[in-house]
């Protein structure tokens, strides 16, 4: 992975450690933004239960990775059970401790799916009241130029 730092005006590859390190002092890391798997791929899924989040009831699900190079050994999830979209996560280290949460909310259909617009994701490691990702605007399945993820074109 490749990144631009405007303080230095240089582009800086971030591989192996590195990413896990923040984002720019956020509470996401290079891994957690990198990693496009299906979580079906890395993990082993299993219903343990149902709750509520928000208002919505949910399927709490208890993930396991099967593969060695997941960024969290463990999670626990609860998927909204009609729009069957995670509201909420808990991310775990081999040892057991929680390392991060996410919540989602402001869930809006868009292009006939279901999608959150607001996202809180939280290093319960650090101080903080955690990192927001809010989403104004999303299209699917648009077309984009391969010169867009050239090094080149993250100084622009």
């Amino acid at each position: 992975m490749w990144v631009y730092s405007p303080a230095t005006d240089r582009t800086i590859m971030i591989s192996g450690h590195m990413l896990r390190q923040s984002v720019m002092g956020s509470d996401l890391s290079y891994e957690d933004m990198m990693d496009d798997r299906r979580y079906e791929d890395i993990y082993d899924a299993r219903v343990t239960g149902s709750e509520q989040v928000d208002g919505r009831t949910c399927h709490l699900l208890s993930l396991t990775a099967k593969v060695d190079d997941a960024a969290y050994p463990s999670q626990k999830m609860w998927v909204d059970s009609e729009r069957l979209i995670p509201l909420r996560a808990e991310l775990y280290a081999k040892s057991g401790q929680m390392l991060k949460q996410i919540t989602a909310g402001d869930v809006k259909q868009v292009e006939g799916r279901w999608f959150p617009m607001h996202m809180t994701y939280k290093d319960v490691l650090k101080e903080g009241k955690g990192t927001e990702w809010i989403i104004n605007t999303i299209s699917f399945n648009q077309s984009i130029p391969a010169n867009v993820f050239s090094k080149a074109s993250l100084r622009k």
